[in-house]
């Protein structure tokens, strides 16, 4: 593995989207992050004052005994979701010259030590946090499943006897504080843009993957998160579960874009395996006709290369 330079330029990537005052609070903690040359903020055209608040901090007084770290905001004309954010944020980086790009949501905090955790490690092209619950930071907010087996952890404890060296490799959950390198950016391109939400951050890490990249999770670093509840509806008498949510935006996202993701880089059976599992929960375990009906448009339309349906979902 070739070392990483020293004097890499480390710029961090938030977008946000209506909830002011987490970013404001994850801004804060960010000031206090040693080695960040600049954070750039993408503003899914929020309607609740960032755009202005972010317009006003650059009247900011960067003072002398801390200086203030740089931050620039951006407010698109409209909502694009997490992906339209972290590809536009993502090139936006690479445009100032980032060696390396630190990717987040609003409502994460990445501990003090998170970044310098991070750059501790060498070799690497994609790798990040654990994401832990901000009031059980004993527990995952984003279970793993450990490679080479099917086990999934969900307990810190856990993870950190399966660790190696003090990380987990080839695993990574993003866009939660992980960094990825211009060189891995510059191969493989930027999230898509059109999954609006739901999958774009797995569909970038499948792309990296199956571009040889080294992907890994460093244990000791860490983000609180709040927590998401539970992010599988046991189906089948409890041998699987399923992905439900009950906003139609979110699933129809879901359904669209994991059936893309699988057909690309599972293959058809899996993807097929997918539909057949949809069918299945809303037939017989939360039977719904009209979320069946709406699975299937999602999936119609993903294969259709349609990736506006999700817009009547959207509120306003």
């Amino acid at each position: 593995m070739t070392e990483q330079p020293l004097d890499r330029r480390v710029v961090a990537v938030v977008v946000t989207f209506n909830r002011l005052s987490l970013l404001q609070g994850l801004l804060e903690r960010l000031d206090q992050v040693p080695g960040l040359a600049e954070i750039l903020v993408i503003d899914n055209a929020s309607t609740d004052g960032t755009g202005e608040w972010l317009a006003g901090l650059d009247d900011r007084d960067p003072g002398e005994a801390h200086p203030t770290t740089p931050v620039v905001g951006r407010t698109l004309a409209e909502n694009g979701g997490g992906a339209r954010g972290f590809h536009d944020g993502l090139a936006w980086a690479m445009e100032r010259g980032a060696d390396l790009a630190w990717l987040m949501d609003d409502d994460g905090l990445p501990d003090p030590d998170c970044l310098s955790l991070l750059l501790a490690e060498t070799g690497l092209d994609f790798w990040g946090p654990l994401v832990v619950d901000q009031d059980d930071p004993g527990r995952l907010v984003f279970p793993i499943r450990l490679p080479g087996g099917t086990r999934v952890v969900h307990r810190l404890a856990d993870v950190e006897r399966a660790a190696a060296r003090g990380r987990i490799d080839d695993i990574v959950i993003p866009f939660n504080g992980v960094l990825v390198t211009r060189e891995l950016v510059e191969r493989i391109g930027l999230p898509r843009a059109e999954y609006f939400i739901w999958g774009d951050d797995h569909e970038y890490r499948l792309r990296a993957e199956a571009a040889g990249a080294r992907i890994a999770t460093v244990v000791g670093a860490q983000v609180r998160h709040p927590a998401v509840g539970s992010l599988g509806t046991p189906m089948m008498f409890g041998r699987t579960t399923y992905n439900h949510s009950p906003s139609d935006l979110k699933h129809y996202c879901m359904a669209r874009n994991n059936l893309l993701n699988l057909r690309e880089y599972k293959g058809w059976p899996h993807a097929l395996a997918f539909v057949a599992k949809t069918v299945w929960f809303y037939a017989f375990t939360r039977p719904d006709l009209g979320r069946l009906a709406t699975s299937a448009r999602a999936m119609y339309a993903g294969l259709r290369g349609d990736f506006t349906g999700h817009r009547r979902y959207l509120d306003g």
